[in-house]
């Protein structure tokens, strides 16, 4: 099965501008591959972000299939269609594997602007457990009722999957592939971000506590209060977040903006 689309001239090769829209996409989805870099969410070259172009057609950015997540930048970032064929040319190629996860939720949810999936040592530790997640701690405690789970089913290109990727995810938008890793969408970049990171949060602290001992359970009662009180779902949070790590990311390497 082969796992790539190649590069090099895109099937129907249009000279489609790059509009202020587009650069402005480009650039925070390439500070997004960077902060994955600085948080330690990588898997060599594997793993993606996916951002759709503002335009009347559903067009999205996705990361050259090769580059490490540290080499990603604005400029050579790969503009698809929602089959992950190229629209301009490119001298990279794009993952298959990876692209049906995300062309799955772009193409069945219109506010599925930005999506997400990492291979996390402790998000995929969580996939992999019977129970999944445990709503044991404060990060976790923000996220239930709202995690969604979907069945492994092998190296994910077939494209039958993606009915029923989009019949197990729903309307969540924290989203554990069992036996295989994390993802998330949300209506912007830092929205989908956000997700993800306070999933990752609650996976990290639940390996970690699990192996100390005997986890204390949450009282049901408090977990209304906590998810209506909880940043994933405020916009603003969400844009302040991101903000700061771009922050983090511009103080020592400026060159995913090329």
């Amino acid at each position: 099965m082969t796992i790539y689309w190649q590069g090099g001239a895109a099937r129907k090769a249009r000279d489609i501008p790059i509009t202020d829209a587009e650069r402005q996409a480009r650039v925070q989805l390439a500070a997004a591959y960077r902060i994955f870099d600085h948080l330690g969410w990588v898997e060599m070259i594997f793993n993606h972000i996916t951002v759709r172009v503002p335009g009347p057609e559903r067009l999205f950015l996705i990361n050259p299939f090769g580059l490490h997540y540290r080499e990603v930048t604005a400029s050579n970032l790969v503009l698809i269609d929602i089959d992950g064929n190229p629209v301009r040319e490119s001298p990279w190629p794009v993952n298959r594997a990876g692209f049906v996860i995300h062309s799955a939720l772009h193409g069945a949810i219109d506010r599925a602007h930005c999506v997400m999936h990492t291979h996390t040592t402790t998000g995929m530790a969580v996939a992999c457990l019977e129970d999944g997640l445990s709503f044991t701690n404060f990060y976790a405690a923000q996220l239930h009722g709202r995690v969604a789970y979907h069945d492994f089913e092998g190296i994910t290109v077939e494209l039958d999957e993606k009915s029923r990727l989009v019949r197990d995810i729903g309307d969540k938008r924290a989203v554990i592939l069992r036996n295989h890793g994390l993802a998330s969408w949300g209506e912007t970049l830092p929205e989908a971000f956000m997700w993800l990171w306070t999933l990752q949060r609650a996976c990290d602290v639940q390996i970690a506590s699990s192996a100390a001992g005997a986890l204390h359970a949450i009282r049901p009662q408090v977990f209304a209060q906590t998810v209506r009180e909880s940043g994933p779902g405020e916009p603003r949070l969400c844009e302040d977040v991101f903000s700061a790590l771009v922050r983090r990311v511009d103080a020592t390497d400026r060159s995913y903006r090329d």
